[in-house]
């Protein structure tokens, strides 16, 4: 398994925007968007590519384009913060959507929804904005593999060294790419210092 920290001083600045604890809803969902756009951009780099031609203005010329489908599959609801930014990107790509609810006891993720198209073929782009405790992107690649995607990356906002860890375990061909890996969990599982709970913060729900 790949990991990937995405080291750009815009990455980094967006973040600590994101992390501030009086960053308002509206803003946090604006800063959440542009800061998936760039961990996009980089988890898609070694996407497969084709060469093609097309015709300028002025002369016949050659270019590349994207050889392979691609799937954005946002983990409800925190997942949904990323998703604009991936069908801004990719207009075509298709996207499923899993439904997993933790248990506040076990820290056990449980799924309740989920819809996804053909994955067979496909790069399938798996968006949870905090890799914690692992339970919930693991239960999500459960699904991805069970509908049969070959390839699946992980974009995720903040990550902790235990879901890392039991992604490693679980899915160990599974690529992350996150902005930040963070000192760790707290008794509640919650990433520390991580930015608090990102659905809650991005829906105004606190």
């Amino acid at each position: 398994m790949g990991v990937t920290v995405v080291d750009h001083p815009l990455a980094r600045s967006m973040l600590t925007a994101l992390r501030d604890r009086n960053t308002p809803p509206p803003l946090f969902r604006l800063l959440a968007k542009r800061l998936a756009l760039v961990l996009c951009v980089e988890a898609t780099r070694g996407v497969p590519t084709a060469p093609t031609e097309v015709d300028t203005p002025l002369a016949k010329t050659s270019g590349t384009r994207i050889a392979q489908a691609l799937v954005a599959v946002p983990v409800l609801r925190a997942g949904l913060g990323m998703l604009e930014a991936v069908t801004e990107l990719f207009p075509e790509v298709a996207v499923g959507y899993v439904g997993l609810e933790r248990d506040h006891a076990t820290f056990e993720a449980s799924m309740y929804y989920s819809k996804l198209p053909p994955l067979e073929g496909r790069t399938a782009l798996l968006l949870d904005p905090m890799l914690a405790t692992g339970g919930s992107a693991s239960a999500a690649c459960d699904a991805l593999a069970k509908a049969g995607a070959e390839h699946v990356t992980l974009l995720s906002v903040v990550s902790a060294p235990e879901g890392i860890a039991r992604l490693q375990r679980s899915h160990p061909d599974v690529d992350v790419f996150t902005v930040s890996i963070d000192h760790g969990l707290d008794d509640h599982a919650y990433i520390v210092p991580g930015l608090g709970d990102f659905g809650d913060r991005l829906f105004g729900t606190l």
